[in-house]
């Protein structure tokens, strides 16, 4: 550790400040107006760096190397304007989750776009005429281009800031931003400043694509790394705050390349590996901004969205066609595997389907009821699976009691984590849940010692009258059963209608004498423990367990399943992890574009059925009643 090596770590961590900024600036803007959390904006990301790729290759002699930069962001602009021309804007009134949901699925068609029009290999663009070599800085070699880098985030900052504040146009994105429904109501054309400002984050997105062209391949994994960090970068700094992005990439940069130049430190004779910390440093900033202060630093308290979805009608007890169907599916899924012996990928395939109800049901308990949404639920997930799997590794625990115990220490991590998140709301609740997962990733990831690291953890079998595939599934079916009948059951009960109570009005709640907060973090535990069942089960299936059952895609998963079944329907999440989980499966093994083939798909069932399968469903069965008892 010299002093001229940390100066040249704190020039790259500005050199990665400035591209980090591109992207969440241009995230900042497309939510702080339209609320659109827009996980396909990693996607515009990677599509610039192809497109430049292309451009340069191609007009790069006739054209020159910074014009097709340029026009590469410009294009991927237009494609942001198509996008929200074409799709967003019919589904605006949605619930701003279904939104999410609608991104998600066009970042999946985007990726398979890419493949099918570049191919799988990674492409390495030329070297930035006359930014090729390297200065010497404290008698360190360090890029030239990085030195422009560096300069480019703040100028763009600066003419940002220009266009936000001397222009009619900017005057108006600021407004919309504290007042959308405003705005409109003073005649201002709201489609189209939407459209503008989409296209405007594109294009940033884009040009901080472009820009990294002669510092890194272009491949196919960009679009998932990047969105991850411009999200902690914009929650850091505040949504809708562009110098909060810039402040807060700054700051995550600057906190990684330290890391990076610490290296291995020997403290109290116990070895702390710095350069690790990379992985997950930006989270840790995140959850303790969060936990500080809720808004971001330099963010503010968000206006109340009037484009909320329609009222939940209150709960009723099931009736007898509720009951009768219930109780007819499982017996058929009893009856399945004496069908299917010459089968057996049917009951493997079964026992996934069930594993993911439980998971979505444990995530749809806090996200329906409770009103709080989580992008780190495969946490729980996790922490069920590796506990099963140590208490049989490594305690020599019997399978049984591992089974009954692995679910305890993930309602533990969710009694922990519970505590901090259910102090906020929003986004910012979801974006700290995603801090805890990741935190609790990275833990997995890298202690090899003890969770396998990231190969993981294998021979996590069942117990020996398990070992037939059909006895396992008879006890996944039952437990799985069993704990979503029980989570139902909550709901009917008085913790159950407090829950929706303090879901629906916090002020009246804690009016009448409920404990807000209290009863969301028992709700926290509860779902937390469910989901480490299910991660347990999913351990014993299959005889192994990696860091990727933690992973983000994990929680994403989850988050589909509930919302394209029905956030406001009981069944919802059965439906949306059967539906998923089988779309993913069947897809998967019959074409190399199933990524495109399933996002199509969810983009159409989004647009068709805007409130889920089974909401929508739910709904038209009251139309139909109603207009039967009108006629009557």
């Amino acid at each position: 550790m010299s002093f001229s090596g940390f100066v040249v770590q704190l020039l790259n961590g500005l050199a990665g400040a400035s591209s980090l900024f591109l992207v969440a600036a241009g995230l900042s803007l497309i939510f702080g107006v339209t609320r659109i959390v827009n996980f396909a904006h990693g996607s515009f990301f990677m599509v610039g760096i192809y497109v430049a790729y292309s451009l340069v290759e191609n007009l790069g002699a006739s054209v020159g190397f910074w014009p097709s930069l340029l026009l590469a962001a410009l294009a991927v602009g237009v494609l942001g304007a198509l996008v929200e021309v074409l799709l967003l804007r019919r589904i605006y009134r949605a619930p701003e989750l279904f939104q999410l949901l609608a991104t998600f699925a066009l970042g999946l068609v985007i990726k398979d776009g890419v493949l099918w029009f570049w191919g799988p290999e990674e492409l390495l663009g030329p070297r930035a005429p006359g930014l090729s070599g390297s200065v010497s800085i404290l008698g360190r070699q360090f890029p030239s281009y990085d030195l422009f880098l560096i300069v480019a985030g703040p100028v763009v900052l600066g003419l940002l800031w220009l266009l936000l504040t001397k222009t009619r146009w900017g005057t108006l994105v600021r407004a919309a931003t504290q007042d959308r429904e405003m705005v409109s109501a003073l005649g201002v054309n709201q489609a189209w400043l939407f459209t503008a400002v989409f296209a405007l984050g594109a294009v940033l997105a884009a040009l901080g694509g472009a820009l990294q062209l002669p510092r890194e391949p272009a491949n196919l994994d960009m679009d998932l790394h990047i969105i991850g960090a411009a999200f902690v970068v914009v929650v850091v700094g505040g949504m809708g705050s562009i110098p909060g992005a810039y402040v807060a990439a700054l700051l995550i940069a600057e906190l990684k390349a330290i890391c990076i130049w610490l290296g291995l430190v020997e403290v109290l004779g116990l070895s702390i590996s710095f350069s690790k910390l990379t992985l997950v440093v930006e989270f840790l900033v995140m959850a303790v901004v969060l936990v500080a202060r809720p808004w971001g630093l330099f963010g503010r308290p968000q206006a109340p969205s009037r484009h909320a979805s329609a009222a939940e009608q209150p709960l009723r007890a099931p009736g007898p066609l509720y009951v009768y169907g219930g109780a007819a599916v499982l017996a058929a899924l009893a009856l399945v595997p004496e069908f299917t012996l010459e089968s057996p990928y049917v009951t493997v395939l079964l026992i996934d389907l069930l594993v993911a109800v439980l998971f979505a049901a444990s995530l749809h308990f806090i996200m329906g009821p409770a009103g709080m949404h989580s992008f780190g639920h495969a946490a729980y997930f996790g922490l069920g699976a590796y506990g099963a799997a140590l208490l049989v590794r490594g305690l020599d625990v019997p399978m049984e009691v591992a089974l009954v115990i692995a679910p305890l220490l993930a309602g533990i991590g969710a009694f922990v984590y519970g505590w901090f998140c259910v102090r906020l709301s929003g986004v910012y609740l979801a974006m700290l849940t995603l801090a805890f997962a990741q935190i609790t990733w990275a833990i997995c990831y890298q202690w090899d010692s003890l969770t396998g690291g990231s190969n993981g953890l294998t021979g996590v079998w069942p117990a020996d009258w398990l070992a037939d595939k059909r006895m396992y599934y008879y006890l996944t079916l039952a437990l799985v059963a069993g704990a979503v009948l029980w989570m139902h059951r909550m709901l009917y009960s008085p913790f159950g209608y407090g829950m929706r109570a303090s879901r629906d009005s916090v002020l009246r709640s804690d009016a009448i004498g409920i404990d807000v907060k209290r009863m969301q973090w028992v709700a926290f535990v509860v779902a937390g423990t469910f989901a480490g069942l299910a991660g347990a089960l999913y351990a014993f299936s299959k005889g192994s367990i990696s860091p990727e059952s933690l992973h983000v895609a994990k929680s994403i998963d989850g988050l589909v399943m509930v919302l394209l079944g029905g956030l406001q329907t009981l069944v919802g999440p059965v439906v949306g992890a059967v539906t998923f989980t089988w779309l993913h499966d069947t897809v998967a093994r019959n074409t190399d574009y199933w990524r495109a083939l399933l996002g199509g798909i969810i983009l159409i069932l989004v647009l068709l059925f805007p409130l889920g399968i089974a909401g929508s469903f739910n709904q038209l069965l009251s139309h139909l009643r109603g207009g039967h008892k009108e006629r009557s």
